[in-house]
């Protein structure tokens, strides 16, 4: 994605757009998941969305973790919000996507407003929040930075008591993303929950790729676009970056065809060359 003033809605809701590629964690290959290098080499690369998990320290500062500790991308067995932000920023990641047998990098950990800093006008951020709880705060901040046009915020609407929670949050001005799991059975009354909240995107799961394209009308009319992970997840089921590196036609094709507009990946690279090679 090239230095755009479109806001995250308008974005999604192109037509003329190919499929959104979002770039799990960052761009983690040549830098530390969730790192300040990590967001711009999602941005050189011309990834649409980063995925960014959020965090709160010990003394109220939003800040990006994936893990609960800091044992896999710093070494550190300690809960990493039991630390305040002085604490976290002198800490240095690992490269990658951490582990014992990642060197040490020069990226420490980020504040959200870091992030947000970097990504408003640039690239769109889908914000994972470990503790939803934070929606509110998570949200003026977004606001704060002028970046609330460029992020989402989302959670799991199952129900009218999910609809209920997330109307009762001060999210003004910021995106909502839903997420779902759409089945043969469930989707007519799924759709009906989310209606609710007129989601400008879901993140879903489904039963079969043909439950979601057999609903692709029902989909168009909700004004909804649909994104898929296909990270090497157990939530993924067949549909993963390393059966997709084998055959993308099999993976990224096909879900491309059913309708999938949006896909989350660990290789962003890869996809992105998928896409241009299929525009050709």
């Amino acid at each position: 994605m090239k230095e755009t003033h479109m806001n995250y809605k308008d974005f999604i809701a192109d037509p003329a757009r190919s499929c959104a590629v979002v770039a799990h964690r960052g761009a983690w290959h040549e830098a530390p998941e969730n790192s300040l290098a990590a967001i711009e080499n999602a941005i050189a690369l011309g990834c649409d969305i980063v995925e960014l998990d959020v965090r709160k320290s010990a003394d109220g500062e939003l800040f990006l973790m994936h893990d609960d500790t800091l044992e896999r991308m710093a070494g550190i067995n300690r809960d990493a919000e039991s630390l305040t932000m002085p604490e976290l920023q002198a800490i240095m990641l690992r490269e990658s996507d951490g582990g014992e047998a990642r060197a040490v990098s020069d990226q420490p950990i980020p504040t959200l407003k870091q992030a947000l800093e970097i990504i408003r006008g640039r690239i769109f951020a889908d914000l994972d929040l470990k503790d939803r709880g934070l929606f509110s705060e998570v949200a003026a901040c977004a606001r704060e930075m002028g970046a609330a046009a460029y992020v989402d915020l989302k959670t799991k609407v199952h129900s009218l008591a999910d609809v209920h929670w997330v109307r009762d949050q001060n999210i003004d001005g910021v995106p909502f993303m839903g997420m779902t799991r759409f089945t043969a059975e469930n989707i007519g009354d799924s759709l009906a929950v989310l209606a609710n909240l007129s989601p400008f995107m879901c993140e879903i799961r489904f039963d079969s790729l043909e439950t979601i394209a057999h609903h692709r009308e029902a989909f168009a009319r909700a004004r909804m676009a649909l994104w898929v992970n296909t990270l090497d997840q157990a939530g993924s089921g067949e549909w993963t970056d390393s059966a997709a590196l084998a055959d993308p036609d099999l993976i990224w094709g096909r879900l491309m065809d059913a309708g999938i507009s949006v896909i989350q990946t660990d290789q962003p690279a890869a996809l992105k060359s998928y896409i241009k090679a299929r525009q050709a």
